[in-house]
């Protein structure tokens, strides 16, 4: 595999895979641990979910700025290890049970990843700019995109036995220590970057950075707060009378305005020959945005519907086995408990109350009854974090079926473009939430839990739209953008990443607010229906425009 590629392929790949190893375990953690009533901060869905969406979003934001700054000052491979560094003290600080400290922690993460995230995906398509690979760049960020979720696969596994075994603050620990590894690895690499990694410096026509920061930064940070202290229409179910359904997504929407506007500026201001492809690329980014609202349900939605309405009860061997590896835990069956919180759970209903102390809901209170054990039994259930895995589990397994497709086609001249790969990686993706409203109605509704199977089916069928869709952006980011602003581009794909993480806490902030949960996952049905008709329409002018660069 690694022979027909470069040989830095290795070290990005291995850096890559640390990277995510700390990332996605802290990131399936991170819910669990603020709803946790006893060793968290017990938080209600909708905060944790607020508070999830807002940093996920930040986390995908901050790569604008990064690859700017890649791009003019640091050069990529210093810009990579000081992001590396602040993400692994980040994930450390974490740890640390302070509201303050969390929030300093995950500054320091959202800023590292801005550092880290484009630049490392800029430095793998400047060795696929030469003759030599330039065929081969579809593939390299399949397999780059491989050891994304590698690491995202194995880490959940170890968050979950230190959190069983040791606490929270040690699954953080395991996510920092990942990091730094992942920084290793990558120094390790520095030789075979040699020529790949100079800084293109301020091209004439660019923006200088003290314009940047004066018209573009920190009107985001005046728009922000702005967008905080604004107000609209106060109601029954938006008591804080904020805009967009919590004060911290009001903020962010409109700290986005700015940032926009700068990329918007960039299509306006570019040479006759850059304005066709950076138009382009901006309204792939625009399109994706509903992608990555429902993908990223991961993290919150999905992790709940894992937590509260999958049968995670684990006998014979399989139990053997999770007790082995401490990915299981012993939970007791007490009737009084279970009949206490349907009460709790049916009073704050009537009153509109949200009552932190119930956050978790009993395990029982929502199995068959003639599944219910005997008083006082004990039972064996996996750690919800592990569900985690599913997704990236599936990349590993589907990454070289999925290449070895293409790269079937390619040797019969039928390879579609990289525009209708991703075209049809959304319309996969919304055919994935509907296994999930077959889900609701096989649980009556979550009055009984469904198998896992339910989950893994979800997982498996949007996982293939994420292979045509994710790292196939990554590669037309980095075939369509002018040179001097490859890797500013490559941030503005993580700007809509951004966007769409935001608006998947929106999302799943409103869990609770649907009786009928089916509902809830027909609305993600019909955003990606949407996405997936306009990607089409846009099909054949986004084709035109790569062969009109002379790219496939």
């Amino acid at each position: 595999m690694w022979k027909s590629h470069p040989k830095a392929l290795p070290y990005l790949f291995l850096s890559e895979m640390w990277e995510r190893f700390g990332y996605y375990l802290m990131i399936g953690v991170f819910t669990l641990y603020l709803k946790d009533v006893e060793a968290g901060f017990a938080m209600t869905e909708k905060e944790a979910s607020d508070l999830y969406g807002t940093f996920i979003a930040l986390v995908f934001l901050t790569p604008f700025i990064g690859g700017l700054v890649a791009d003019r000052y640091l050069g990529y491979r210093k810009s990579i290890v000081l992001g590396g560094l602040m993400m692994g003290a980040g994930y450390f600080m974490m740890g640390i049970h302070s509201l303050t400290m969390l929030y300093i922690a995950m500054t320091l993460v959202i800023v590292g990843n801005g550092f880290f995230k484009p630049n490392i995906s800029t430095l793998l398509g400047n060795f696929y700019s030469t003759d030599e690979y330039r065929d081969k760049k579809d593939e390299g960020y399949n397999i780059f995109y491989m050891g994304i979720n590698v690491g995202a696969f194995i880490c959940n596994f170890f968050g979950a036995a230190l959190q069983i075994l040791l606490g929270w603050q040690y699954a953080f620990m395991a996510a920092g220590i990942g990091m730094f590894i992942g920084v290793v690895v990558f120094l390790l690499g520095t030789k075979h970057y040699t020529g790949f990694d100079q800084k293109k410096g301020t091209q004439e026509g660019d923006m200088p950075f003290y314009k940047i920061v004066l018209f573009i930064l920190v009107p985001s940070v005046v728009f922000g707060i702005i967008g905080w202290f604004l107000k609209g229409v106060q109601s029954e179910v938006n008591l804080d009378s904020s805009i967009f359904g919590s004060d911290s997504t009001d903020a962010f929407i409109f700290a986005c305005i700015p940032v926009i506007y700068f990329y918007a500026s960039l299509y306006f201001k570019a040479k006759a020959d850059e304005k066709r492809p950076i138009g382009a690329l901006l309204s792939i980014f625009a399109v994706v945005i509903l992608f990555w609202a429902v993908f990223k349900l991961n993290g919150s939605a999905l992790t709940t519907w894992a937590d509260r309405y999958t049968d995670r009860q684990v006998t014979g061997t399989t139990e053997k086995v999770f007790s082995t590896l401490v990915q299981s835990k012993e939970i007791t069956y007490a009737k009084a408990e279970t009949e206490l919180y349907d009460e709790q759970f049916r009073l704050q209903k009537e009153n509109g109350e949200v009552k932190k102390t119930i956050d978790y809901p009993v395990y029982f209170r929502n199995v068959a009854p003639e599944k219910l054990p005997e008083e006082g039994t004990k039972i064996s259930v996996w750690a919800t974090n592990l569900s985690q895995s599913i997704n990236p589990g599936w990349v590993i397994i589907l990454t070289p079926l999925i290449v070895a497709f293409f790269t079937y086609l390619r040797s019969k001249k039928k390879e579609p473009s990289t525009p209708t790969k991703i075209a049809f990686g959304l319309l996969i993706s919304a055919l994935s939430v509907l296994v999930m409203v077959a889900a609701v109605n096989i649980g009556s509704n979550g009055t009984e839990k469904v198998s896992v199977w339910w989950l893994v089916a979800n997982y498996g069928i949007i996982t293939i739209g994420e292979l045509f869709l994710s790292p196939m952006g990554l590669s037309i980011v980095s075939k369509l953008s002018p040179k001097n602003i490859t890797a500013l581009m490559m941030g503005g794909w993580f700007l809509s990443t951004s966007i769409g993480n935001k608006l998947s806490g929106v999302l799943a902030s409103m869990w609770d607010t649907y009786d009928d949960k089916a509902n809830f996952f027909w609305v993600n049905f019909g955003l990606l229906m949407f996405a997936t008709l306009l990607m089409f329409a846009l099909v054949k002018n986004l084709n035109k425009v790569m062969r009109e660069k002379g790219i496939n």
